[in-house]
C-alpha cells in the first residue's frame, strides 16, 4: 500500500525499533532525536505520565523541525499501576523479570503528533501481555545477553523476551513500541495521510 503525504513527516524517536515499524508506511520520513530528560517529568498516574514524555520528546523536535509534521512516542510497562523502567543494572532487570514471571501487565505507548502549525494531539495504546512462568536459568540468560537494557520493562517481545510470552490481548506492534494501526487511523482521519 502506497500512502501520501501532505506534510514532510519527522519520526522524533532513536528506537531502530520505531523506525523500522513506521517504514511500513512507505512514505519519506527524516529521524531527529530529542535532548530531553524523561525522568524531569511528574505525573498524576501511569497514563499522564507516558503522554506527557512522549510530548515534551515531540516538543523538543518540533523546535528544531518547523513546517514539518512531527511524531513522537514513549512506551512504558506498567505492573499493578507501577511503571518498570528500563533496568540500569544485572539485579534490576532479574527484578523486573521476576515480577512479570507468570503473571499480567499492561504496554503503553503514548504517541504525539504536532503539525506544521503547532496543533498537538495525542492518543494513547494500551495491550496486555501475559508471560508464562520464567525458569531461572532462561532468565539468568537472557539478561547476561544484554537485550534487557534498553527496554522499558526490562524484555523486547520481538527478540529473545518472546520466550516469556504466553499471549497478548491488543497490538502487537504497540508492545514493540508504535501502534501501527491507530497510527495510520489518526493520520488518515486528520488528512495528513491519504490512501
Amino acid at each position: 500500500m502506497n500512502f501520501k503525504t501532505t506534510h514532510a513527516v519527522v519520526l522524533a524517536s532513536a528506537s531502530p525499533r520505531r523506525k523500522e515499524l513506521f517504514s511500513l508506511l512507505n512514505i519519506p520520513f527524516d529521524i531527529v532525536t530529542s535532548d530531553v530528560e524523561e525522568t524531569s517529568v511528574k505525573a498524576q498516574n501511569v497514563q499522564q505520565y507516558v503522554t506527557e514524555v512522549a510530548l515534551l520528546k515531540t516538543r523538543d523536535v518540533a523546535k528544531k523541525c518547523p513546517d514539518k509534521l512531527v511524531i513522537g512516542a514513549d512506551t512504558i510497562v506498567v505492573y499493578n499501576d507501577c511503571l518498570l523502567h528500563k533496568p540500569k543494572s544485572r539485579q534490576e532487570a532479574i527484578e523486573h523479570l521476576q515480577t512479570l514471571s507468570n503473571d499480567v501487565h499492561t504496554v503503553m505507548t503514548a504517541v504525539a503528533l504536532i503539525d506544521p502549525n503547532g496543533t498537538e494531539r495525542t492518543f494513547v495504546e494500551e495491550t496486555k501481555v501475559v508471560f508464562k512462568e520464567i525458569p531461572s536459568a532462561l532468565m539468568e540468560a537472557y539478561v547476561a545477553s544484554g537485550d534487557p537494557f534498553d527496554k522499558a520493562g526490562g524484555y523486547g517481545i520481538q527478540t529473545d523476551g518472546v520466550f516469556f510470552v504466553d499471549r497478548i490481548e491488543g497490538d502487537y506492534n504497540n508492545v514493540v513500541g508504535l501502534p501501527l494501526a491507530s497510527l495510520v487511523e489518526h493520520l488518515l482521519s486528520l488528512q495528513y495521510i491519504s490512501i
